[in-house]
């Protein structure tokens, strides 16, 4: 870490270090934990390396292709000196994951320091350590004692900005890891600072911290703990890159919630009647994974339905813009997607997972882009009845939809479909639904 960067965590644990019940610097909270579940592991298998974090991927050969894109992007930034820091060299590393090797801890450990001020600089630069709707979040940052007794003064700390952005870097990292936030930021083009204002956004709208603290608590085998959190993780990425593109540069995660809950909320009450088969599959399997690695059944039944919950953000969305019923919307993009086949495509591609950092986040964006390209079709049936514009729709261009479906089905037939395969889908998709 820069020591303009350490010197700036002196001068804040100075300030705040004497009435904060546990201060925690940036660089060094989570490390601990995810060191220790490293040790865990590493003890368990008897092999002593650094292979796992706790959603078993920091180290791990088949991520070592984007960490050496992560590292890349921090030396670019001036944030990260191989030759200071004992961060091997490319050919080094790659040659590591061929040989089925991970990341030292050393290594992890700088990474996670530098990923975690990174991000903590970014916030600051922002408007987030203003949001009102994180009071309480800084409030917890404080003794019961002083909540109770200076609530109003704490509200006005001078620091508020620089203790907000600790903490929520610090959550961010700890619960996504280090790859999912940057490769977002570069799959979307967004700023650090917005992915960490749609982490505290989906944090809410999703109930996550709860489920966290409840994974966290459970007893279950660590690598089935790794499992949930590692699907988790995945989930919540998901979801990021939807309220990504629902929301401006800049917009704070209270006004968001705001604006986005209710129909939200709607749309998990009507759940069940809602999701269309492909979802309902992928659902299963993925619940078939966690159950049989040893996850409790109810923690799987949550993290699975923010699987199903996919696409909620941008009907939620839509439903404001256009003063539209949320379920009305998703039941013609249900329809829209079955007709075309554009529901398989999009979880396709959720399911491809290349070690290539970018084809990472050309398959990642090919399943933002088939839900996004079904949202804007469905925007321009204005004040139309939604299910009636696609069905009208339909007709009119029945041989182009005729044509377009011989081509999904020979995508389906095919043993592997790649991202190059369904990169042309979306293309001719994107034609179709211009029409």
């Amino acid at each position: 870490a820069s020591q303009p960067a350490l010197g700036r965590i002196v001068a804040v644990q100075r300030e705040v270090g004497v009435v904060v019940a546990q201060p925690l610097p940036v660089v060094v909270e989570g490390l601990g934990v995810q060191l220790g579940r490293v040790r865990r592991d590493a003890e368990r298998d008897g092999d002593g390396r650094a292979d796992d974090d706790p959603r078993g991927e920091a180290g791990a050969a088949e991520e070592l292709p984007a960490y050496v894109r992560l590292i890349e992007t921090f030396e670019a930034s001036g944030r990260l000196d191989r030759a200071v820091e004992g961060i091997a060299a490319n050919d080094e590393l790659l040659r590591r994951a061929q040989e089925q090797r991970g990341l030292t801890r050393p290594e992890l450990a700088v990474l996670l320091s530098t990923a975690k001020l990174a991000l903590q600089d970014a916030i600051e630069a922002t408007r987030i350590g203003d949001d009102p709707s994180l009071v309480p979040d800084l409030l917890l940052a404080f003794p019961p004692e002083m909540r109770d007794k200076f609530a109003p003064a704490i509200e006005q700390h001078q620091l508020r900005r620089e203790i907000l952005a600790t903490k929520i870097a610090n959550r961010l990292v700890n619960r996504l890891g280090m790859i999912h936030p940057y490769e977002l930021a570069e799959e979307e083009g967004a700023a650090l600072g917005d992915i960490a204002s749609m982490f505290v956004a989906a944090e809410r709208l999703y109930g996550l911290r709860q489920l966290w603290d409840d994974i966290d608590a459970a007893p279950m085998a660590e690598t089935a703990r790794i499992a949930l959190l590692d699907a988790l993780a995945v989930g919540v990425r998901a979801q990021m890159a939807d309220l990504l593109r629902a929301a401006d540069p800049g917009a704070l995660p209270g006004a968001l919630v705001e604006r986005l809950g209710p129909g939200i909320a709607r749309l998990d009450a009507n759940l069940e009647s809602l999701l269309e088969e492909e979802a309902q599959a992928a659902s299963a399997t993925l619940s078939g994974r966690l159950v049989e690695a040893g996850a409790p059944a109810e923690l799987v039944h949550r993290v699975a339905r923010l699987y199903e919950m996919d696409g909620a953000v941008g009907l939620a969305t839509l439903g404001v813009e256009t003063k539209t019923d949320e379920v009305v919307l998703t039941r013609a993009f249900t329809a829209l997607g079955e007709a075309l086949g554009l529901d398989w495509a999009q979880a396709t591609a959720n399911r491809l997972s290349p070690s290539d950092p970018w084809e990472r986040l050309l398959a990642a964006g090919l399943a933002r882009d088939f839900q996004q390209m079904r949202l804007d079709f469905l925007a321009r049936a204005g004040a139309q009845d939604p299910t009636a514009f696609v069905g009208e729709w339909l007709d009119r261009q029945a041989s182009r939809v005729a044509q377009f479906r011989d081509l999904i089905h020979r995508a389906r037939a095919t043993t592997a479909p790649n991202a190059a395969m369904l990169a042309q889908i979306a293309g001719q998709a994107r034609v179709l639904l211009g029409r």
